[in-house]
């Protein structure tokens, strides 16, 4: 009786995220690419992995340079490969502000709904809407040390009032003109699609055989 011959594992990546928005979002696309997300927290617990990581200190100037620092951090506490993202809102009327502050504008302790409605205060008699969501995503194996990264971007304006129940952050307040929708309006597929983290993404999956003949050197470890 001949041996049946074992499918090869998918390979594994750490989501370097505590962000559950994020997770869906990453797993939804990573998945269909052939790999297997692993969030940070509990998902770690049956791969033997530490189930509480500290994480690094974001001082990067730029979102690309805080990704590269999570991925780093995480990829080399955990010994798989990482994927993290660091990303934002970039305010022209601002400044560019929030941007790589943008999970902490106003300070640690406000949530979400808070952190927008202290935008809206800051741009209330505002004539220029101008406004973009920003994203770097990068990857790293630790074995290796190699890195891949990505960096796309979307533009839209500040809307007048939160709306939307969808999504997470800022989307209640980010207008996508061509759509007369909200980011948090769209549906998650129509966000994957659209978002400046669905378009980093792409450029992942577009580059599908670079990251998975990276992720290969660690098939071994995955689930």
């Amino acid at each position: 009786m001949e041996a049946k011959e074992e499918k090869p594992k998918s390979p594994a990546l750490v989501i370097a995220s505590g962000n559950k928005g994020k997770i869906a979002e990453f797993s939804r696309i990573l998945g269909a690419m052939g790999i297997v997300p692993v969030a940070l927290g509990a998902a770690l617990g049956p791969l033997g992995l530490p189930c509480a990581v500290p994480g690094p200190e974001e001082n990067g100037a730029t979102f690309a340079e805080n990704a590269a620092i999570k991925a780093a951090h995480y990829s080399k506490a955990l010994g798989m490969p990482c994927l993290a993202d660091d990303s934002g809102l970039c305010v022209a009327a601002l400044g560019g502000a929030p941007g790589v502050l943008s999970a902490r504008y106003g300070g640690a302790g406000l949530d979400p709904a808070a952190r927008n409605a202290l935008l809206l205060e800051a741009m209330e008699g505002t004539r220029d809407r101008r406004a973009c969501f920003k994203a770097a995503l990068c990857l790293m194996e630790p074995k290796s040390g190699g890195t891949l990264s990505w960096e796309a971007g979307v533009a839209g304006e500040i809307a007048g009032s939160p709306r939307g129940n969808g999504g997470f952050g800022y989307d209640p307040i980010f207008w996508l003109p061509s759509r007369n929708l909200t980011m948090a309006e769209l549906s998650p597929g129509e966000k994957d699609k659209l978002s400046h983290r669905g378009l980093a993404l792409a450029l992942m999956e577009r580059d599908r055989d670079l990251v998975l003949r990276l992720l290969n050197i660690n098939a071994g470890q995955g689930p």
